[in-house]
């Protein structure tokens, strides 16, 4: 360490949000490697944008980091074999968004086979960098599927002045950011200094709650870096309140700036990388192994054996339910449980911005039972975004979407933090994501 490092408080203070437990029980679990499973399932949409298309098919030969689908559209981002083996047949999938999708089956040879073209990548400049990470098949790990390099496209006409490294990992149960600074930090410390040196970004923040002072201390020590000679980059210590690692809120805790809606955080002067997805960078450069392998947590009191497993990506979910010893699970999510997803067939794979599935049982694995909304305004002083989902939910009924819009429900982060605190069990968080669909629907 070169240096006495100061560390920042948060800028700016978002309203709302809720107090969780956190549940982080495979916080000092180590990543467990498995071994590949007998199959994958590739989804060929794993990231927000364009899916991509298949491009093998049955019968083809593939090896680890093989690109099997891709896209001609920006928003976008190639797919890899996770596996080495054989294409068995090109499906469809429904995602557990309900989306019917492409996907590319691979019966494993167990050898996992790197492809004879993966090597390593020199980038000198912001356009080789871009491009390597398009590459890569990366997109943002902390479970929005982002494309990353479309991220890290970068305009004259929209100067970026700060970088944030989204280390919050603000939901209960998921630890896979926290191991990932835990067990690799050297790839965090290299990735955070290359963005920086290669889009010359004046600034950088390393944003981590105050929860976790073992990370806190190795943040720190990056952010001291005999790399930074001009004392850029920072830490900054979040309050630990949920949803500090949503990216409206990490912005504005971080720089005071509003991410105005439909906006980008380039148009306010930020870049907002997940701290996994930094570390991958560095990786990837160093190793030329695109996106194959995902961390997630695997939790929940069904689950026997919680861990952090580091799987290919397209493990079947069935799979590592098995490894973890699950125990008769009456509730499957992919994701945190405020804004994850409930699996409804474990036959499903994993996917490039999972971080986590967890298995409930008993109480755990019940919803709140509903009663009448009771006019509290708890929904309201828990929202981040200072919206009023409960009168969202009686316009969503009669369809009305004129006051949908006025209502301001695309502001919505779908966080769900108005369903948690609401004594009614009212299923809020649902409505307001449905509530966006009609507006969409609408062309509105």
């Amino acid at each position: 360490m070169s240096k006495k490092e100061s560390i920042l408080r948060p800028k700016g203070r978002v309203k709302g949000g809720a107090r969780l437990p956190h549940n982080k029980t495979t916080a000092e679990a180590k990543t467990v490697v498995i071994d590949p499973p007998e199959k994958v399932v590739i989804s060929m949409s794993q990231h927000i944008g364009a899916p991509c298309q298949p491009t093998v098919k049955a019968g083809d030969q593939v090896f680890v980091g093989t690109v099997i689908g891709d896209s001609e559209s920006f928003i976008s981002a190639p797919i890899h074999a996770s596996v080495s083996g054989v294409v068995s047949e090109i499906t469809k999938i429904r995602l557990p968004a309900g989306n019917m999708v492409d996907a590319v089956v691979i019966e494993s040879d167990g050898k996992m086979q790197l492809d004879p073209d993966i090597k390593p990548i020199t980038v000198n400049t912001a356009e080789e960098l871009v491009k390597a990470v398009r590459d890569s098949g990366l997109v943002g790990l902390g479970g929005a599927g982002f494309p990353a390099h479309v991220k890290l496209t970068t305009s004259p006409d929209k100067p970026i002045d700060t970088l944030i490294i989204n280390g919050a990992e603000c939901e209960p149960y998921i630890t896979a950011d926290y191991r990932e600074i835990m067990e690799n930090p050297d790839d965090v410390l290299d990735g955070v200094y290359l963005i920086k040196k290669l889009l010359n970004i004046e600034n950088v923040i390393i944003a981590v709650e105050d929860n976790k002072p073992k990370a806190i201390k190795i943040l720190y020590e990056i952010a001291a870096d005999k790399r930074d000679t001009d004392d850029k980059v920072k830490l900054m210590k979040l309050k630990s309140r949920y949803p500090q690692g949503a990216e409206k809120v990490i912005i504005y805790s971080a720089t005071k700036r509003k991410l105005p809606l439909g906006k980008l955080p380039s148009d306010v002067g930020c870049i907002v990388m997940n701290i996994t997805s930094v570390a991958f960078i560095s990786r990837y450069l160093r190793k030329g192994i695109p996106l194959v392998k995902k961390r997630i947590t695997v939790d929940g009191n069904a689950i026997t054996e919680p861990k952090n497993l580091l799987v290919p990506i397209g493990t079947p979910i069935s799979h590592v339910l098995e490894l973890c010893k699950a125990d008769d699970p009456q509730k499957v999510m992919m994701g945190g449980p405020m804004m994850g997803i409930t699996v409804y067939d474990t036959s499903l794979p994993i996917l490039k911005q999972n971080n986590a599935i967890l298995a409930f049982k008993g109480k755990a694995a019940e919803s709140k039972p509903q009663t009448d909304c009771i006019r509290c305004g708890r929904c309201m002083r828990a929202c981040p975004m200072n919206l009023t989902p409960a009168p969202v939910e009686g316009a969503l009924k009669n369809t009305n979407v004129d006051e949908l819009n006025a209502l301001n429900v695309m502001h919505c982060m779908e966080c769900g933090s108005c369903a948690f605190a609401c004594p009614a069990g009212r299923p809020l968080t649902a409505a307001m994501r449905l509530a966006k669909n009609e507006v969409r629907k609408a062309g509105k």
